[in-house]
């Protein structure tokens, strides 16, 4: 098997279509056919219940454009970038680290000069025509565009979606009633102009995403649900080297895993995966490799799936500190803390601002009061070159060192203000998705099957009709009917030998089909057959919509059985 023989599958059976395709399509964009649309739903709502209804968690939905101002808080305008090179002779865009992957372990941490230097070194050239490569340079990843008509204002598609998440703290904070922790989740689109994306759906210039950013107290990154899950096992490729399968409590004790949070999220992540049709035996974490690793992370790791094109990151999980709020309050001026309140009232020193409103009041007049208020209430860590800048109905002062005194003094205080820390499980879902596709996909000389977990399953059941006529077919229908109307996904076929019929539901991951034949005019029974084992039993017809329910509750089916299956 190679991903041709399941992308050709997902073209054919409706999951997965080249975009534009009548116009010759465009590299790095899909669409989703009827099948891999429910199959995506079917995985985001699995997600989207095991976080809001299992954790707690609170789902928003924010504006796909954005801002330069976000990006540039963000760090994206000025970091976000792949080192690019192009063919002089054919102007063939490549990523240049991608072209030197097997001469150096972690190309993807060099400069542009060693990159280059690399290329020259092994005599690299375009692997489209063989001319000569150009100089590596950076190219930004996003795509830029304008807000509004004529100049408008600088705005770009995101990235990601977790900005939108850190730029609305304030009013979630708010909405939590101002407690921590505080997990938000978001599924949308992200936008990235790949410089040359070759993997099918791996790489996308627009692609769906999963992101959760859990907001944490930065001296308690305990978990209460941590003890329940210490004693479960993941496999670990540490960035020492060490390639292990530790438990997870025994991964915290020992630092593999900087703290609970991480360590939790992690097993979470890897059960959720596993739950939606991932094969256990085919996953592992990665940490990232000390140079790898952002500069404000406490801890990464990547969910890493073993597909055709080798081990491939299907969701990284960080530990972001306080990084992304600490710059969109900087950015911003906006207040991005939260207040952690204090078992006992402490006394405690701390520095604050004391107005000179002799001076304010010639200058300022009517306004020096509030502007004194507002100088009272401003955290002194704020000023920029001795001075500090105040906002009063609408308008922004800035007050030279001149107009106030900086003094420490003595209070009893029932708290302090903290920036939360950022626990993040970003989870690619077009990489999920065509993990589960593939890791489902089976081919022997005849055809292929979809294993499809049934949770995730876009069609839960087939119903055919032995022949059609004799009214098998009007019986067939209203099966269909009633286990459709029950809210369950069905296909009625009744096109060809029930083999090929059977080999057609197989081929796209239906779990269970039922057949409605000559006996079941006898004695109101029909054929339930299974998937994977192709085991058939009789069923009560009456009891069809109760059956299946039980089968995707993982019950046993045998228990419903009645009577004996005719030879065919």
């Amino acid at each position: 098997m190679d991903a041709s023989d399941v992308l050709s599958l997902c073209k054919r059976r409706g999951f997965l279509f080249p975009s534009f395709e009548v116009y010759g399509g465009v590299a790095g964009m899909y669409d989703y056919g009827p099948l891999g649309t429910a199959l995506k739903n079917n995985i985001v709502e699995i997600w989207r219940r095991l976080y809001t209804l299992g954790e707690g968690f609170v789902e928003i939905d924010s504006e796909t454009i954005g801002p330069e101002i976000v990006f540039k808080a963000s760090g994206h305008v000025d970091e976000f970038a792949d080192k690019m090179v192009k063919c002089k002779s054919c102007e063939e865009p490549y990523r240049a680290d991608h072209l030197v992957k097997d001469k150096h372990p972690n190309p993807g941490v060099l400069k542009e000069k060693e990159l280059d230097d690399l290329i020259r070194a092994n005599g690299i050239v375009c692997p489209a025509c063989g001319g000569e490569l150009s100089s590596v340079e950076e190219f930004n990843l996003m795509f830029k565009t304008v807000i509004g008509p004529g100049s408008g204002r600088v705005g770009y598609m995101r990235p990601e979606t977790a900005q939108g998440i850190f730029v609305n703290f304030p009013n979630l904070y708010r909405y939590n009633r101002e407690k921590l922790p505080l997990g938000v989740i978001q599924v949308g689109r992200g936008y990235r102009n790949e410089i040359s994306p070759r993997q099918g759906v791996i790489r996308l210039r627009e692609f769906n995403m999963m992101e959760c950013e859990l907001f944490v107290d930065p001296e308690d990154k305990t978990w209460p649900r941590f003890d329940d899950v210490k004693d479960e096992k993941l496999k670990l490729l540490a960035n020492d080297g060490r390639d292990i399968e530790i438990t997870v409590g025994d991964a915290v004790e020992q630092r593999v895993i900087c703290n609970q949070v991480l360590a939790y999220f992690m097993w979470f992540t890897q059960e959720f995966l596993k739950a939606v049709g991932v094969d256990g035996a085919r996953m592992r974490f990665r940490q990232h490799e000390k140079d790898e690793m952002a500069h404000y992370a406490a801890d990464c790791w990547d969910v890493e799936a073993l597909l055709t094109y080798g081990w491939t990151e299907i969701v990284g999980i960080a530990d972001r500190g306080c990084w992304d709020l600490s710059r969109h309050s900087q950015f911003s001026g906006a207040d991005m803390t939260a207040f952690k309140r204090f078992d006992e009232p402490k006394e405690m020193e701390k520095d604050v601002i004391k107005p000179k409103y002799d001076l304010l009041g010639p200058k300022y007049k009517g306004k020096a009061g509030k502007i004194g208020k507002a100088m009272e209430a401003a955290d002194p860590s704020s000023m920029k070159d001795g001075a500090i800048t105040v906002e009063v109905d609408g308008e922004k002062f800035t007050l030279g060192k001149e107009t106030f005194e900086v003094a420490r003094v003595k209070e009893k205080v029932t708290g302090v203000k903290v920036i939360p820390h950022v626990i993040e499980p970003s989870h690619g879902l077009d990489r999920i998705t065509y993990t589960v596709l593939e890791h489902a996909f089976s081919q022997n000389k005849e055809s292929a099957v979809l294993r499809l977990s049934p949770a995730v399953a876009p069609i839960k059941v087939g119903v055919f009709p032995l022949m059609n006529r004799d009214d098998l077919d009007s019986i067939a229908e209203e099966i269909e009917q009633e286990i459709r109307y029950s809210g369950i996904e069905t296909n009625y076929d009744d096109s060809g030998s029930i083999g090929r019929r059977y080999a057609r539901m197989d081929e796209i991951g239906t779990p269970w089909c039922i057949t409605v034949d000559y006996q079941t005019k006898e004695d109101g029974t029909v054929t339930i057959r299974e998937r994977d084992t192709n085991k058939q039993i009789r069923v009560r017809a009456g009891d069809v919509v109760n059956v299946v329910r039980a089968a995707l509750c993982g019950m046993d089916l045998q228990q419903f059985a009645v009577g004996t299956e005719p030879s065919q």
